[in-house]
């Protein structure tokens, strides 16, 4: 993760924004984000203009390669990429707990899994230790 607010972290972000995922620092849901590979020249634009005026609000990441699942959608089957959230308890030991969250991105092609932007979850199962 490249904090924004480091001049070297801000001077790398700029130079690859089409490239990188950008979010606000206390941004939730995949609100005012920018997904580089997706975005339109505008938009890298803009968020250049966002950087320079505000780094420290924003945070910059590699653009993730999410697998894909066959996932049913009005349309009928098609591949939709998605992500695991495992849940770790952490106390004394740590464990990890037999499952977690799989978030999916519902629209055809989105990187975003966020339920508050379309996304939808499903079941995850551990079947064996």
């Amino acid at each position: 993760t490249y904090q924004c607010r480091k001049p070297e972290d801000l001077a790398y972000t700029l130079a690859h924004l089409p490239e990188l995922v950008v979010k606000e620092v206390h941004g939730a849901g995949g609100y005012g984000m920018l997904v580089g590979p997706a975005a339109s020249t505008a938009e890298i634009e803009r968020f250049r203009g966002l950087l320079t005026a505000h780094p420290a609000r924003y945070i910059a990441q590699p653009t993730l390669a999410l697998s894909n699942c066959p996932t049913f959608v009005e349309s009928g089957v098609a591949p939709r990429h998605l992500d695991l959230r495992p849940f770790v308890l952490s106390g004394k030991d740590v464990d990890m707990v037999p499952g977690g969250l799989t978030r999916v991105a519902l629209t055809e092609g989105s990187l975003v899994v966020n339920s508050s932007q379309g996304g939808g979850t499903k079941d995850t199962w551990v079947l064996e230790e």
